[in-house]
């Protein structure tokens, strides 16, 4: 499933703060319940998340088993210039989810 990004608005007055939403679909599984025949589930969570500019790194996070399923974000960036806004959501097997929007500083 794609992630779904929302942001407050794409066309930013120059200094202005733009608020900015992600959800990601993913079980989170933390390593510590059973399955049915008792054997221990193995652990796979979303480790890292990041949010960059133009390749710059602006906002990130790092998750433990403790975050529960389809992990949420909501926080707020003051971009200094137009461009790509890249998300990444890292797995504990190293794969990638990844998201992109394009915003404009005016």
């Amino acid at each position: 499933m794609k992630p779904r990004i929302k942001l407050d608005k794409k066309d930013i007055a120059k200094g202005g703060v733009i608020e900015v939403k992600t959800l990601v679909s993913h079980t989170m599984e933390s390593g510590q319940r059973k399955d049915k025949d008792g054997k221990t589930i193995p652990r796979k969570i979303l480790n890292a998340f990041s949010c960059d500019l133009n390749g710059k790194t602006i906002f990130s996070a790092n998750m433990e088993g403790a975050v529960s399923a389809n992990p949420y974000f909501q926080f707020k960036i003051k971009p200094a210039e137009s461009g790509t806004l890249t998300f990444t959501w890292t797995d504990d097997d190293g794969s990638k989810i990844q998201a992109t929007e394009q915003i404009k500083v005016s």
